[in-house]
């Protein structure tokens, strides 16, 4: 259903831009002259001030990492034994050779 919902909204925007309206108002933008350039922007100062710089504290020196706990050692867990499945049975097979179809002689022609 939200696809329908897209459809038709998809719709409604084609039917809007093909509109007589819309296309010479397209036309005529683009036949706009040239535009006046830009006035140009203010330079950027030289004389930025500098911000004050915040004193870090001393970090701990990453070579030599704590040492890590050991790992608990898990519980074994007892084996389980699932009970033989059952045979299928055999598949039929199916004849490769086909048989030959008997043929009656013909009857004697009668003169």
């Amino acid at each position: 259903m939200a696809s329908f919902n897209y459809f038709i909204l998809a719709l409604c925007i084609a039917l809007f831009f093909s509109s007589i309206d819309v296309s010479v108002a397209a036309r005529n933008l683009l036949q706009l002259p040239p535009l006046p350039s830009m006035p140009n922007l203010p330079s950027i100062p030289t004389n930025i001030p500098t911000l004050p710089q915040p004193t870090l504290p001393n970090l701990p020196n990453p070579t030599t990492p704590p040492p890590l706990p050991s790992l608990p050692n898990m519980p074994t867990v007892p084996k389980l034994t699932l009970p033989p499945l059952p045979s299928l049975p055999s598949m039929p097979t199916i004849p490769t050779t086909i048989p030959s179809i008997p043929f009656f002689s013909p009857p004697p022609a009668g003169n």
